[in-house]
């Protein structure tokens, strides 16, 4: 039976079983939530950019990273394990449902997909990866 989460917010770090083409990949992965859409209340919508942890100092366009060493800040408020990027060129919107989203280990914030929150002084970044994910 499929669950719906509650409405989460955009800029909240989620556990994703980010799809590869339309079926939910075995294994979850950060994802952040750009935009909530509530079309459907109390069954959302969320346009989300995929995460990973896989060569984290190189950068392409429309990429970001939250490092660590780089900024703590950022690093503590999205609960992450380990340095994590965003591609804001593989964005894709995804039902808030058990379908793509679980508990992450520890469940952090409870029993809700959500890992953490985007710091504040990561917003520009998000800009500058959404422009040049765009261009």
């Amino acid at each position: 039976m499929v669950r719906w989460w509650k409405e989460p917010a955009a800029g909240d770090i989620v556990w994703c079983h980010f799809p590869d083409n339309i079926h939910p990949r075995p294994k979850p992965r950060p994802a952040l939530i750009l935009a909530v859409f509530d079309d459907d209340a109390p069954q959302f919508t969320v346009q989300v950019a995929y995460g990973t942890s896989q060569r984290t100092t190189t950068l392409y366009r429309g990429e970001l990273a939250i490092i660590r060493e780089m900024n703590a800040a950022a690093y503590e408020a999205a609960h992450l394990s380990f340095d994590t990027k965003f591609n804001l060129r593989q964005v894709l919107e995804l039902p808030f449902s058990t379908d793509w989203f679980s508990v992450p280990p520890g469940a952090p914030h409870g029993q809700i997909p959500k890992l953490g929150t985007l710091h504040p002084s990561m917003v520009r970044a998000v800009q500058a990866a959404h422009r040049a994910a765009v261009e």
